[in-house]
């Protein structure tokens, strides 16, 4: 009996322990983010200044270990490591004007991150992408440029998580960042991000119009054409 419940209390303290890391990780991360983030553009000039809470954050993220099976506290955790993730690969390299100029920023460059060393790819779509199947990641994984969904200004947290992808979600399809709607032309103008990933829009039979309106106010007719727009690859600096 004693050694069930010394057992026992080992594997409560291990549970407890990641529990109190991941809590630690998010609080750390929505600090950050709130202390450095501002109309979706990011303080690089004061991280790179300073970047020790930066480093904390992620010091911390190496460590975490969370499972798919618990998926909101795993697509909250990997979605804030990937946006903190890209912060750093740019402060790392900074002044740069873009990921771009970084080679290999995306799919050679390794971070560690709950346990992996990984690329920033691989969290996008081997993580994210290709377990949940959800387009809605496309507007809260931040690359670092202009032309991606801005980057709010807390952590994504996993009681809110629905909350914040509808939220992301409504703003890029309601605004003219990420689709511009032509009455006159009878046509959507779209980020490269609907083109590039096509296949996620278009889930279950649905077309790209379809899902657009799925978050519109104002809804688009069907028959309008869908064009795509350059990618603004320019860093999102304040």
């Amino acid at each position: 009996m004693k050694k069930i419940i010394v057992v026992t209390l080992i594997l409560l303290g291990g549970f407890s322990a990641k529990a109190q890391n991941l809590d630690t990780f998010f609080k750390q991360a929505d600090f950050f983010f709130k202390a450095n983030v501002l109309n979706g553009k990011v303080a690089y000039d004061a991280i790179k200044k300073d970047r020790s809470t930066l480093d904390e954050v992620l010091k911390i993220a190496e460590g975490i270990t969370v499972s798919k099976s618990d998926a909101k506290n795993y697509q909250a955790f990997w979605i804030n490591a990937y946006n903190l993730s890209v912060i750093k690969g740019l402060v790392d390299n900074y002044p740069t004007k873009s990921p771009l100029d970084d080679k290999g920023f995306f799919d050679k460059i390794k971070h560690n991150l709950g346990g992996k060393s990984i690329v920033l790819n691989d969290i996008e779509n081997k993580l994210l992408r290709a377990q949940f199947k959800d387009p809605r990641f496309h507007f809260v994984l931040v690359c670092g440029a202009v032309g991606c969904p801005p980057l709010i200004d807390e952590a994504y947290l996993p009681i809110a998580l629905e909350t914040q992808l509808q939220k992301q979600a409504k703003l890029a399809f309601n605004g003219d960042y990420f689709i511009k709607v032509n009455a006159k032309k009878k046509r959507v103008e779209g980020s490269k991000i609907l083109e590039w990933y096509k296949e996620d829009f278009t889930m279950n039979g649905t077309t790209e119009i379809e899902y657009i309106n799925t978050f519109r106010t104002e809804k688009i007719p069907t028959d309008y054409k869908i064009t795509y727009f350059e990618y603004d690859w320019r860093i999102n600096k304040q």
